[in-house]
């Protein structure tokens, strides 16, 4: 029967799915959400991974446009026309699930969904729109779903809330240092942070004796509508303001199919819709200001997103009890529209599971793509300008990544 074939053969089709539309999606995306462990038909199953991506993207042709705080990084118009715009990150992710009677799972993980990394540094021609720009994400769930027979098959119905806390700063150059009123090296800085509740619900169905399942699940908008922080000019005009804002973060849904088709074969398949249409323009303003708008703004964070689309699909194979290995292809639809780097990407994933024991199991998996060409510059989106500070372009550049991941049942 298909299901006592690729039952183990699962293991890393899982990974290699999971590093795929994930680590590599657009928007802000580093780990994403992910409950394929809720799945699991163990009593207990803990899980631990760790992905580790390093983005190669080069910027050239830079061109400082914006005349009012002087040209270039010292004002004069120097510093370099090319950078390196991407820095390398870890995803971690930790979860434990555990069967409640015979028809119900909870499980509860930790991860990063959110995260951004941008370090052109301070001697290129565009410092006036980035030197250093971080954000990082902690997400704490509990999922829990109840299955019941459906055909030949099982319906599952999904559900669970998580707590999300967002955090980040960016550096750019506001005005050279040795400009009339500058006290210091030019370099302005902003720190935020929020924390807020979401929620999330689906539904499964599963035939296990073929492999069978399609999975469909929502994960609800996080609204950030308590941001603070600071805009530390202290290098600029000697002052420190007290910030605030809002933001949400984005919804999405995920529609996952896998089965088998061959004893010691099994197909699957992803397609995945984020909302990073709500990241435009964050206005941030001087605490005490009544209402907070562009108009009022004392700086803001420009990102002009579009949806995120991630499809992929692959092959799971199952060498022996103990081996298995999966191959993938992914598109990552390009958030960005003609003002940031986040163009279209294309990988390809390799992954291969290897169980010493029936309750051990270790995977690894690794992942090459390509971050397509495009250029930066001044554009309209909706009615706002983005791109004002600085132009560039880029090439096909190279992205690339591995994941470790141990599970342990009972």
């Amino acid at each position: 029967m298909v299901r006592t074939h690729l039952t183990k053969g699962l293991l890393a089709a899982a990974a290699v799915g999971a590093l795929n539309t994930s680590a590599l999606a657009g928007g802000l995306e580093r780990g994403g959400y992910n409950i394929d462990l809720l799945f699991d038909r163990s009593s207990v199953a803990v899980e631990s991974s760790t992905t580790y991506v390093a983005p190669q993207r080069k910027l050239k042709n830079v061109q400082d446009i914006d005349r009012t705080d002087g040209l270039g990084s010292n004002g004069l118009n120097g510093g370099t026309t090319t950078a390196d715009d991407s820095e390398g990150y870890w995803v971690p992710r930790v979860g434990i699930k555990a069967a409640i009677g015979d028809a119900a799972d909870c499980m509860f993980d930790y991860s990063q969904p959110w995260g951004a990394h941008t370090k052109p540094g301070r001697n290129w021609r565009g410092a006036n729109e980035n030197t250093e720009t971080k954000i990082k994400s902690d997400n704490y769930a509990v999922t829990c779903s109840y299955r019941f027979d459906v055909g030949p098959g099982q319906l599952r119905v999904i559900g669970g809330g998580f707590h999300q806390e967002v955090s980040g700063f960016k550096e750019r150059l506001v005005a050279p240092a040795g400009f009339t009123g500058v006290v210091g090296n030019g370099i302005g800085r902003l720190d935020l942070k929020d924390s807020a509740w979401g929620w999330r619900a689906g539904v499964a169905y599963e035939i296990p004796e073929y492999a069978f399942r399609a999975s469909l699940v929502y994960n609800s908008e996080v609204n950030l509508d308590d941001i603070s922080g600071t805009l530390n000019l202290s290098q600029v005009n000697g002052r420190v303001l007290n910030v605030y804002g809002a933001q949400k973060m984005p919804d999405s849904l995920e529609l996952k199919v896998q089965s088998g088709i061959a004893p010691d074969w099994l197909a699957f398949g992803s397609v995945k819709w984020v909302d990073w249409s709500q990241l435009q323009t964050i206005p941030l303003c001087v605490v005490g200001t009544p209402v907070c708008n562009g108009a009022t703004q004392v700086t803001s964070l420009d990102l002009g997103y579009r949806d995120g689309w991630t499809i992929s699909g692959g092959i799971g194979h199952k060498f022996n009890d103990q081996w298995s290995g999966a191959v993938s292809l992914t598109w990552d639809r390009g958030t960005s529209q003609g003002f940031g780097t986040q163009t279209d990407t294309w990988s390809v994933g390799a992954a291969v599971s290897y169980s010493p024991t029936q309750n051990v199991e270790l995977r690894l998996a690794g992942l090459l793509g390509i971050l397509t060409s495009g250029t930066s510059s001044s554009t309209t989106i909706n009615g706002v300008r983005y791109g004002t500070d600085a132009t560039y372009s880029f090439g096909n550049d190279l992205v690339a990544a591995v994941s470790t991941s141990v599970k342990v049942k009972f």
